[in-house]
């Protein structure tokens, strides 16, 4: 019979136990969606962080694209006489510089992932890709506003009688948010693995995206490089998106399926390997970082 002095050790119920990994392969990614409340606070934080105390504030994100567009159209459109399509030279230079910039800033601000976050990452267990997840949706969230800028200039040339063809393809451009985001998400976290140990990296991300960005079609259309050196810009996952926003919006430029069915291909390859490598680094990257 139990002694009525002993205190009785009743059995504890949890909503969670935390675990080592066990394989490299042991993603996880079932936890994003139990961390989604996470997840959106960090988007909210990404967006109003970015210009927080500033005096246009979120007008920026309009001010960007604009002032981009205006400089690529003196300078590529006026002083180097770049062709473009048959297109307006301004709506040429923003379409290809909003979608170029919603990749760059996914990539780029994911390549930050373990250098930004060590402190938050040392403190508290949550899923670490939450943080890279919440960086694409709040880049989502500009890329809307910009979108939609683009849409106004859209309306505004065609009503001034400028060529334009919207069609169907218009319906594809889900997956080229889709194939966007996975590729920033991707070549961002193996970067930011990488940069726990080789700091240099982070010095070369905004050189190679700015590089990476003259061989894609932001600035030129497909069709205005010579036959025997496209090959080398079509090996470009971003080229077959490029050109295919191009075409669904303004009719202009080219959609070709089985080089979109490479991006895509390219694009699910990266997400796995940079996956698999962030899931790798996360378990001992606070001893590096």
């Amino acid at each position: 019979m139990p002694n009525p002095e002993t205190p009785v050790i009743e059995s504890e119920q949890w909503d969670m136990i935390i675990r080592p990994q066990r394989n490299l392969f042991d993603l996880r990614l079932d936890e994003l969606w139990r961390y989604k409340d996470l997840v959106a606070l960090f988007v909210r934080r990404d967006f109003v962080s970015v210009y927080k105390q500033t005096i246009l504030g979120p007008l920026w994100y309009l001010i960007q694209p604009l002032l981009t567009t205006i400089t690529f159209t003196i300078i590529f459109g006026n002083f180097a006489q770049l062709p473009t399509d048959g297109l307006p030279q301004f709506l040429f230079y923003m379409s290809g510089t909003v979608i170029w910039t919603y990749f760059a800033s996914c990539l780029t601000k994911t390549s930050e992932t373990f250098t930004s976050n060590a402190g938050l990452f040392g403190k508290v267990y949550f899923p670490r890709l939450a943080v890279p997840v919440s960086i694409l949706l709040s880049n989502l969230v500009a890329f809307a506003i910009q979108f939609g800028l683009f849409l106004v200039f859209m309306l505004y040339f065609a009503l001034s009688g400028a060529d334009l063809h919207p069609n169907a393809w218009v319906l594809l451009m889900p997956v080229l948010i889709l194939m966007m985001a996975g590729l920033g998400l991707g070549f961002g976290i193996i970067i930011s693995s990488l940069t726990t140990k080789y700091r240099d990296l982070r010095f070369l991300v905004g050189f190679g995206v700015s590089l990476l960005m003259y061989a894609t079609p932001v600035i030129y259309p497909i069709s205005s490089v010579p036959a025997q050196y496209q090959w080398a810009i079509l090996a470009n996952p971003m080229t077959p998106i490029v050109e295919a926003f191009r075409y669904a919006f303004l009719g202009a430029g080219t959609v070709n399926m089985l080089h979109l069915a490479y991006s895509f291909g390219f694009m699910l390859v990266v997400v796995f390997l940079g996956t698999v490598i962030f899931n790798r680094v996360e378990q001992t990257f606070m001893d590096t970082v």
